[in-house]
């Protein structure tokens, strides 16, 4: 089944439905996040962080901030970024995100706003970087979103995406489908009280294309230079372009 016909609780508008699912485990998010992948998700944050270097980006767009965790760990990496503006549908999430911003006192360098990412209200060329963490498998239109995401980078910006994916190999590949089908809902059923949610992103873990069919995709939207890492065994991969 593609991802974008996944849905966490029912049929119907795919949008509405991951923004209430995202707004009922906010509270719980970030320590199911990092347990579940044994902050394994910490270091893999880092790396793509890591990337946005050479690149020296004044303004940025996290798209799917969630909990805000990626635009934190860029704000804190390079002083010399001006400006990341954080964008989510679920307002649940973002304001975990802002309490922990301002707890931080990042609150001048780092802007939340709720947006749909497929429709995005800023002009063309309006980032230097665009960054995002396991958020675009969530799309309703992954095609849609991608472009979205060109549409607002600056020629010669930089993209660096995080997402999970399914492992390459068979004995990793069979671990990592009786831990995400079997394990991680029912945990997330335990912590956060909503199962469907878990059993939903486990389902478009599976769904969402690999490393070559997504690096093909952003090559016809427009992006140059697109590459990808496996990350874990390919438990996680970052892929990256330029415009």
């Amino acid at each position: 089944m593609n991802q974008e016909e996944i849905n966490p609780y029912r049929e119907g508008d795919k949008t509405q439905q991951v923004e209430e699912m995202f707004d009922n485990i906010a509270p719980t998010y970030d320590k199911l996040n990092h347990h579940l992948s044994l902050n394994i998700d910490k270091d893999w944050r880092k790396q793509a962080i890591g990337r946005l270097k050479p690149y020296r980006p004044k303004t940025v767009l996290d798209v799917a901030t969630g909990t805000a965790d990626l635009a934190i760990q860029a704000a804190q990496t390079y002083s010399d970024i001006e400006h990341i503006t954080a964008i989510d549908i679920s307002e649940g999430m973002m304001q975990v995100g802002r309490e922990k911003v301002e707890k931080l006192g990042l609150q001048q360098r780092i802007s939340f706003d709720k947006q749909d990412c497929l429709a995005l209200d800023y002009p063309e060329n309006s980032f230097d970087a665009v960054i995002s963490a396991f958020g675009i498998r969530n799309f309703a239109n992954l095609e849609k979103g991608l472009s979205e995401m060109h549409r607002v980078l600056k020629k010669g910006g930089f993209l660096c995406i995080l997402e999970l994916t399914k492992p390459e190999s068979f004995l990793m590949k069979q671990n990592f489908s009786i831990y995400s089908h079997k394990l991680m809902p029912l945990y997330g059923k335990f912590v956060s009280g909503d199962k469907s949610a878990y059993d939903y992103l486990a389902k478009t873990i599976d769904a969402f294309p690999q490393g070559e069919r997504l690096v093909d995709m952003l090559k016809t939207i427009g992006f140059k230079n697109a590459a990808f890492k496996r990350l874990t065994f390919g438990i996680c991969t970052l892929i990256t372009a330029t415009k």
